[in-house]
């Protein structure tokens, strides 16, 4: 996990000891310097914060559909979340990478839209 993402969760205490969150969706974008870099263990950490929290993960399985199963290039995300291989700070995301980024934001509203109306 990210340091900014732990110094938040760390922060988050009365949130936590009040429940602020429970019931609110969340997912995870995340970006690791090499393939095998951990993204989906990345993912795991943070979700036992959300389920402190009460909150609600919402991961994007399988449902970016051939993106998913892509082998010609580099690609980070899992079914966790979108996400990127940053290497050394100097690699941009690739096309794939951009579009489970934005598949994820609209699977996301999606859900939010949903439970809003529920």
């Amino acid at each position: 996990m990210a340091a900014q993402m732990k110094a938040f969760f760390d922060s988050s205490g009365q949130l936590w000891r009040e429940q602020t969150l429970a019931g609110k969706p969340a997912g995870f974008f995340v970006s690791t310097g090499t393939q095998g870099g951990g993204q989906e263990a990345t993912a795991w950490t943070a979700i036992t914060q959300l389920a402190h929290h009460g909150m609600l993960f919402v991961p994007i399985g399988y449902t970016f559909g051939a993106g998913m199963f892509k082998m010609d290039s580099i690609r980070g995300g899992s079914p966790y979340g979108a996400g990127v291989y940053a290497g050394d700070g100097t690699r941009e995301p690739t096309e794939t990478e951009l579009g489970l980024a934005e598949h994820q934001g609209k699977y996301m509203a999606g859900v939010v839209k949903r439970l809003c109306q529920a």
